[in-house]
């Protein structure tokens, strides 16, 4: 991978939807050329998709939730339950695999906090190995997005 590699990379990220024909204008290549390279970062893995970014609270999940769960067994099958168990649950957004006082991060994202209520007291503390959950309700989220 090389500068203008990098730079096709940062141009996509920023905007996934613009030309092909802009985007080689922004990198300095012509069309032919930005494309196959587009095109092998794609095959190698580096792009791995394309998507929108939805507002949480317009498609119905407006309440943003980190909730860091800690497993009681720590074998191999009880983790390869609960990480099976986790990505099926409708909400969980990511499931992080951590260091410290957690051995899981979670990302989840509901309607409101009485849905999260059911989803911890019904989905999350029934899974397999599930020790303790601790809950981080999001008051606000900043990024390089929102300056």
């Amino acid at each position: 991978m090389d500068e203008v590699d990098r730079s096709i990379l940062a141009v996509l990220e920023a905007d996934g939807r613009i030309s092909n024909a802009e985007l080689a204008a922004r990198v300095g290549l012509s069309p032919s050329p930005c494309l196959r390279r587009v095109r092998r970062l794609e095959e190698t893995g580096v792009i791995r998709g394309y998507r929108a970014v939805l507002d949480p609270a317009a498609v119905g999940r407006g309440l943003r939730v980190f909730a860091g769960v800690r497993l009681v067994r720590h074998g191999r099958a009880d983790v390869v339950a609960f990480e099976r168990a986790v990505v099926r649950l409708p909400g969980v957004v990511h499931c992080h695999h951590v260091t410290g006082d957690y051995d899981y991060l979670l990302h989840v994202e509901v309607a409101d906090l009485p849905a999260y209520e059911d989803f911890h007291a019904h989905r999350l503390a029934g899974l397999p190995s599930v020790a303790a959950v601790t809950s981080y309700v999001t008051m606000k989220t900043l990024s390089a997005d929102s300056r």
